[in-house]
């Protein structure tokens, strides 16, 4: 098996994350590993709300993850484990994680109050 890549903290860029969290699904995907505050299998994450994602793009949208230095990724058996480098993240670039989640937060209440 191929090893995974993980940038290191000093290689992540800003660009890189701001791509990444992007796309909702993405985001979803990274607010569920950081607030579940442990490591997480893929599995776990495969469906946001109602919606069950196919895990082709599940495997995709880990790996962008992944490599924008959102996530590490550690393979055990068949199962990819996953947990936040938020604190990482954080620590270079403070405040750009928490703003970001925090425009999906407001534009989710937003759309909520739109009839």
């Amino acid at each position: 098996m191929r090893p995974l890549f993980h940038p290191a903290i000093e290689d992540v860029r800003p660009e890189a994350i701001l791509h990444a969290l992007a796309d909702p699904a993405r985001a979803a995907i990274f607010a569920s590993i950081t607030q579940a505050g442990c490591v997480q299998a893929c599995s776990a994450v495969s469906s946001l709300g109602d919606r069950v994602i196919p895990r082709s793009s599940l495997s995709s949208h880990f790996k962008v993850l992944r490599e924008a230095g959102l996530i590490r990724s550690e393979r055990h058996g068949v199962e990819m484990r996953n947990h936040s480098r938020c604190a990482e993240v954080e620590a270079r670039f403070p405040g750009l994680l928490s703003a970001i989640m925090n425009a999906y937060a407001g534009a989710k209440a937003c759309e909520a109050t739109v009839p």
